[in-house]
Parts: structure tokens; sequence; C-alpha cells
């Protein structure tokens, strides 16, 4: 069943998100400073591509002061937008039964772009 889920996903706009976040990663990674920010965007283009059949859970160091300095930064650099997006296409998804499991994966990507360090996907 995530087999189909996450075929579905990517058909439906998931392939396109996955390969913004990896652009974004890219582009974040070119400097020094950026290469923290971008690692978290390839977490995000990961799970974007292939979301069922996985969970975001927090990582050992979730609550630890860089983690949160972290994601302070990220936060005030503009970043929260990507979760304003996700929650607005999980809303779009959930108008319809058929696509409320899409609408729950951008609900989790949401939360997960919110406050992104700290967490791992398995």
């Amino acid at each position: 069943m995530n087999i189909i889920g996450n075929i579905l996903w990517i058909l439906f706009g998931g392939l396109l998100t996955a390969l913004m976040y990896f652009a974004a990663g890219l582009l974040m990674c070119i400097t020094i400073i950026g290469i923290p920010f971008g690692t978290q965007l390839f977490k995000f283009g990961n799970y974007a591509f292939w979301p069922f059949g996985r969970e975001i859970v927090n990582g050992e160091g979730s609550a630890g002061c860089l983690s949160t300095v972290m994601n302070v930064i990220w936060i005030c650099c503009g970043w929260w937008e990507i979760a304003l997006v996700h929650l607005v296409f999980g809303i779009l998804f959930c108008i319809t039964v058929i696509g409320i499991p899409f609408g729950l994966k951008h609900f989790r990507l949401a939360i997960l772009s919110c406050l992104p360090f700290g967490r791992e996907i398995r």
C-alpha cells in the first residue's frame, strides 16, 4: 500500500516538491554558513520524494541548545513560509476523501519545516 501511495504522491506533485527542495539545498550549500540549512533541505527533499512508510521522529540531540539556536535562525530567515505552503496544500488535499492521506503528509512536512533541526526521518 505504501508503494501505491508513494507513486500517487510523485504523480501529484511530490517529484516537483522534492526537486525544488534539492535545488534549494544545493544553493544553500554554496556557502559554508548555509551548509546546515542545505542539509535540512536535503532531508525535506528526501522525505518529500518518498513519504509513505516513513516517519519523522525527534533525534538524539533534539533538546540541545545548538538545535534550538539553529531552529530560531531557521525561523528568522523566513523558512517558515515552507510550512505555510504545506499547510495550504494539506488543507486543499483534505477537501476530498481520497486526498486525506496526501494532506496528512503535507501537515507532517509543515511540522518538519517549522523546526527541522533535531528531527530524523526513519
